[in-house]
C-alpha cells in the first residue's frame, strides 16, 4: 500500500496537469456546444463529474509537487544550500498545508514549497467536493422526480 501511495505521489505532478487541461478543453466544448437556457439550470452529472476532476487533479497534483520539494537524496545541508539557504539546517516538514521548511540554527526558517501550491490544494479541494455533492444531489433529484412521476410505488 505505501508502495502504491508513493508511486502516485510520484506520478500526480506528470500526470495531473494533462487531467486537469483534459477536464477544462472537454467543458469549454460542453459550454460552447450547449444553447443558453431560458433562467438558471443545473449543471448535469457529465459536467459535474468534469468539474471534480478538474478539481481533483489540481489539488492532487499540487499537493504532490509541494511534498516533492523536500524529497532529495542530498543531505539536508546540500538541499537547503541548492534552494539558497546558507548554514546548518534540519528540514521539518508538515503535510498540511505542506510546508518544507530548512531552519537554521538560530530558528531562521526558509520555506521550499512555493507559495501557490496551498492555494491551489484548498481551492482545488472544494471545487472536487462541490462537484460531488451537486452531482449526487442531481441523481437524487432524478430518481424522486422518476418515482414521483411513475406513482410512487415499485414492484420488488
Amino acid at each position: 500500500m505505501a508502495t502504491a501511495l508513493f508511486l502516485v505521489l510520484t506520478l500526480a505532478p506528470l500526470v495531473a496537469p494533462f487531467a486537469v487541461v483534459g477536464a477544462a478543453v472537454a467543458l469549454a466544448r460542453r459550454a460552447r456546444v450547449r444553447a443558453p437556457a431560458a433562467g438558471r439550470c443545473r449543471p448535469s452529472g457529465t459536467t459535474c463529474a468534469l468539474l471534480a476532476v478538474l478539481g481533483g487533479g489540481a489539488a492532487l497534483g499540487a499537493y504532490a509537487w509541494g511534498l516533492s520539494r523536500g524529497f532529495y537524496l542530498l543531505d539536508p545541508d546540500q538541499m537547503c544550500a541548492s534552494r539558497g539557504a546558507r548554514g546548518d539546517h534540519v528540514v521539518t516538514r508538515a503535510a498540511l498545508p505542506v510546508s518544507v521548511r530548512c531552519v537554521t540554527g538560530d530558528g531562521a526558517g526558509t520555506e521550499l514549497v512555493p507559495g501557490w501550491v496551498n492555494p491551489v490544494v484548498v481551492a482545488g479541494l472544494a471545487l472536487f467536493a462541490l462537484a460531488v455533492v451537486e452531482g449526487v444531489l442531481g441523481v437524487v433529484r432524478r430518481r424522486t422526480r422518476r418515482t414521483r412521476a411513475s406513482g410512487g410505488s415499485h414492484a420488488w
